[in-house]
């Protein structure tokens, strides 16, 4: 048994259920904008071994929430733990970002490939289960995966690339193929993300980092298909707690209403997309998650408490709304604009969630 919850105002927002005020994360909170997370890379050698260790992944899960008051806390491990799990040979070059030593470009390569269970991620569990203990209760804790669609660009491309060449030509030419590792890749993330709700994982976030890249049928098909697939097979209540799950797809904010209708309880909203616009849509169905541009922590304490209030008042009155960046915190941050943004956030967003004269109507049954 985990420690009580003390602050689920993030998890009640996922939900549409009323909170004091708008509840706030970042993502990559945990990353290299912070000194004492360089220090804990350098320490354990290497960003996989990061990663793999689960001291110290719990270690720098813990940093922002030490110097943030942050209303939740997101497992630091990476995205592509499921294509290293089925023996593509991941490894990092410094400033390059990932590779694989085998990239996946035939049928052969597919039909080759695992389906992962959790078992064969369980480094991964044991840091859920000891980040979890180490809250204490603090905040909830969120688990993750890429989309399948995301890690097959990453294992069909061989690392990182700018023109996808590769994954889109099996896309259009051997569509059978694709289908087929995109479908390995959806039971897998399933497994992956059960493990982690069983292993204290209190809500989940599946990242679709490169499903924005795709043309509107091309992303029903290959993105949007493989994800609806996992939410329907997500485990969504554990130990009488709602696990709540939460869609990022960067750039597809022309899908909104595609994306809702998949399952998710929340979407997650890059900076492209107006947020105001994007409840008028889908905030009947749905939390939104989002939405400021990360480069706004470059701006001095005003600018930042500014675009703030620009956020929380483009979303207006109400629950459903958690504040988070567009996309993933910068490395080259200052560590105190985070703290502008997380105070300002918790001190503006509060008359957003004030009874309006129509709630109290409603409440004492006037019409």
């Amino acid at each position: 048994m985990f420690p009580e919850l003390k602050n689920d105002r993030f998890l009640r927002a996922l939900l549409k259920q009323p909170v004091d005020t708008t509840p706030v994360w970042m993502m990559r909170q945990a990353g290299r904008y912070l000194p004492e997370y360089r220090a804990s890379r350098a320490n354990a050698g290497d960003f996989l071994s990061l990663c793999k260790n689960d001291a110290f992944a719990c270690e720098v899960t813990l940093q922002p929430l030490k110097r943030y008051k942050l209303d939740a806390a997101i497992l630091f491990s990476d995205i592509l733990t499921i294509p290293d799990a089925m023996g593509l040979g991941l490894y990092f070059e410094a400033g390059e970002g990932p590779k694989f030593k085998h990239a996946v470009r035939s049928k052969a390569d597919v039909d080759a490939l695992p389906v992962t269970t959790a078992d064969d991620l369980d480094y991964v569990m044991k840091a859920v289960t000891t980040i979890r203990h180490a809250l204490n209760g603090h905040v909830p804790l969120i688990g993750f995966s890429g989309s399948p669609w995301t890690l097959a660009t990453y294992m069909v491309e061989g690392g990182s690339s700018k023109d996808f060449r590769h994954i889109k030509a099996m896309m259009y030419q051997t569509p059978e193929v694709l289908r087929a590792l995109l479908d390995k890749l959806a039971r897998s993330v399933t497994e992956y993300l059960n493990g982690q709700i069983l292993a204290g994982a209190q809500a989940i976030q599946i990242f679709d980092t490169w499903g924005g890249i795709l043309s509107g049928p091309m992303y029903q098909q290959f993105s949007l298909l493989y994800m609806k697939q996992i939410i329907s097979g997500l485990i969504r209540e554990h130990q009488g707690q709602k696990i709540p799950v939460i869609v990022f797809t960067k750039n597809g904010g022309q899908w909104l209403e595609n994306m809702a209708a998949a399952g998710p309880d929340a979407l997650g909203l890059d900076w492209t997309t107006d947020i105001g616009e994007a409840r008028a849509r889908v905030g009947h169905q749905v939390a939104l998650q989002g939405n400021i541009d990360p480069c706004v922590l470059y701006a001095d304490k005003e600018v930042i408490e500014r675009e703030v209030e620009n956020v929380l008042a483009g979303f207006g009155h109400g629950t459903g709304h958690v504040f988070n960046l567009g996309h993933g915190i910068h490395q080259f941050v200052h560590p105190d604009h985070p703290k502008y943004l997380i105070d300002a956030v918790h001190r503006l967003g509060a008359k957003y969630h004030e009874p309006q004269f129509d709630d109290l109507d409603a409440l004492n049954g006037l019409d």
